[in-house]
């Protein structure tokens, strides 16, 4: 044999292991991530079959046809909007329940990520009940005040910035917590030291320090509401976004120019990504010094204790009140509440309903399924690809993470466009089925949405854990799979679990790739809140879908809390 094929055959052998796990990887990738959104990018060229032609963008941008356009200024003005007003409400919280210490306090800081609890569609729904045309909070003042018509109603762009803005403030409230709780106090205090004024410390220490935190949670709020559907749909349809027209043109079977706005979304979205991660990149602010102390205060005031404790009172009952709402109108008889400010009658049986008729349980059911099959396949494929990427070396590294990335930076009407696009005809990676009308291109849309979220989670786990402890497992005599099995998995477990419980609550609480792709056999909760609230204005029955979709929610979150802290001690151990 001549040298060099000698030794190709030797390197071959020697990553025998990286390629057997590199080629389900790539599959995965190319087949439900790549592929379609290559067919999506390809249909957007065509008008008729075989005919290629810029004319599906040129449509788009046709001044004399604006609704295309304006929907993509408004989609930009609400993700921006939305940026803006949810870092005005999370930063400061964020500054007042981690920098300053009172009573209450600790109870206050949890309570301020109750908004994660609501899935989208739970989140409007509720908003619509209180602050609607005839919400109960408007009709309860113009009933106190006498007045002729309720002294407002949230509706159109401001609902849609108001449901945007307690439902994403969480991520910058998060975000910037958790960079304030690594800030030093030592470096504060020798900045103060040093003759700095109070601005110049927030100017040069803090901000430069929360710049990662601030823009994760600026590229997490701005994606999510470019890819933000319930609140337009159900607040403002007639205010065009790009993700309701991608609904619009597929509802008129306009798939053309549904492939041509999905391309422009997509494209919006991956560019934002990019200038995030090259602005946060520009500069690397770190914290070196001997050991980190709480950056708080004790306020010591008694009126200003007061004052603090009633403020945090006042923002828990306003975060409880959408809860509260929800709750309260799943007790309402379908068809009982009209033009009073409370519903007038009230019944459990909305909840006997759900339970003692299969018909009516089973959206329930259906998410479950769907939800635990596609999460079954993120924790295979996250757990593999993570393994992979964080412990393998091999050519195309790069792009084979940037793959795996692409789908968190895709709105959910896009995954949902480019999966029907793709699977609407016999390929191979659907085992030569059309499966775009089937029971299975919604476990799989929720799949392709939530790989990055078990990668992710696992991978940051696997980077942490030093190379030598397989390498002394190998050196024992244990094989690969085994040192994989008994050392390195339980080390990562609970950011193997954090991963797949978060994508199966996102999972089921999935409504707009749901809207899209759902058929009458596997409709989802998402969908059977919504067809309640839309055909039948049967509002009792619609909360009782939405408080059992908290309560899996919840039950979800709370295991997942017990566990990940269960795991940690063990690991730790």
């Amino acid at each position: 044999m001549p040298k060099k094929l000698r030794n190709i055959y030797i390197n071959i052998r020697r990553n025998s292991g990286t390629i057997l796990l590199l080629l389900p990887v790539l599959f995965v990738l190319f087949g439900y991530v790549l592929y379609p959104s290559i067919r999506v990018l390809w249909q957007s060229f065509r008008i008729k079959p075989g005919e290629i032609t810029l004319d599906n963008y040129r449509e788009f941008f046709n001044l004399g046809q604006r609704a295309n356009l304006e929907a993509l200024f408004n989609s930009l003005f609400i993700s921006v909007g939305s940026v803006i007003l949810s870092a005005l409400v999370g930063v400061p919280l964020a500054f007042i329940f981690t920098r300053y210490r009172f009573p209450g306090r600790d109870i206050f800081a949890s309570l301020a990520i109750l908004p994660l609890v609501l899935p989208p569609l739970v989140g409007v729904i509720s908003f619509m009940f209180l602050y609607g045309e005839t919400g109960i909070i408007p009709r309860s003042i113009q009933s106190l005040f006498n007045l002729e018509k309720p002294p407002f109603a949230v509706d159109g762009v401001p609902a849609i910035f108001l449901v945007h803005t307690y439902t994403m403030y969480v991520f910058f409230y998060i975000f910037v917590s958790a960079a304030l709780n690594k800030i030093d106090t030592s470096v504060i205090e020798a900045a103060y030291n040093l003759g700095a004024s109070r601005w110049t410390v927030i100017r040069r220490i803090i901000l430069p320090l929360l710049t990662p935190a601030l823009v994760a949670a600026s590229l997490l709020v701005f994606m999510t509401s470019m890819a933000s559907f319930s609140a337009a749909f159900l607040f403002a349809p007639s205010y065009r976004v790009l993700s309701l027209q991608i609904y619009f043109s597929k509802v008129n079977n306009d798939l053309n120019m549904a492939a041509t706005q999905s391309v422009i979304l997509s494209f919006i979205s991956i560019s934002f990504l990019l200038i995030m991660r090259w602005y946060s990149g520009r500069r690397q602010y770190v914290i070196i010094s001997k050991g980190v102390s709480a950056y708080e205060t004790e306020i010591k005031g008694r009126l200003t204790r007061y004052i603090m404790g009633a403020l945090g009172t006042l923002i828990v009952l306003i975060l409880l009140l959408p809860h509260m709402t929800v709750i309260l109108m799943s007790f309402v008889r379908d068809g009982s509440w009209t033009y009073q400010i409370l519903p007038p009658e009230y019944t459990y049986k909305n909840y006997v309903k759900i339970f003692s008729n299969t018909r009516v349980l089973k959206p329930i059911v259906n998410s479950l399924k769907m939800a635990s099959l596609a999460t079954a396949g993120n924790l295979i494929f996250g757990v593999l690809a993570a393994y992979l990427l964080a412990k393998r070396r091999f050519f195309g590294r790069g792009l084979v993470d940037i793959l795996v990335m692409i789908p968190w930076a895709l709105p959910g009407t896009v995954v949902a466009m480019n999966l029907l696009f793709a699977f609407n005809r016999p390929t191979v990676f659907s085992a030569n089925q059309i499966i775009a009308s089937t029971f299975w291109i919604l476990p799989l849309a929720y799949f392709v949405r939530n790989i990055p979220l078990v990668f992710r989670s696992t991978y940051a786990s696997l980077q942490q854990l030093d190379d030598s402890l397989e390498e002394s497992a190998r050196n024992l005599g244990a094989s690969r799979f085994y040192a994989f099995r008994k050392v390195i998995m339980p080390l990562v477990m609970p950011g193997v679990l954090a991963g797949v419980l978060l994508a199966f609550v996102t999972a089921l609480g999935e409504f707009v790739a749901s809207i899209l792709l759902y058929i009458p056999t596997n409709k989802p909760i998402s969908v059977e809140i919504y067809s309640q609230l839309d055909r039948l204005s049967n509002f009792g029955t619609a909360s009782a879908y939405s408080v059992l979709l908290i309560i899996l929610i919840s039950t979800v979150l709370t295991f997942s809390n017990r566990v990940l802290k269960i795991s940690t001690t063990r690991s730790m151990v």
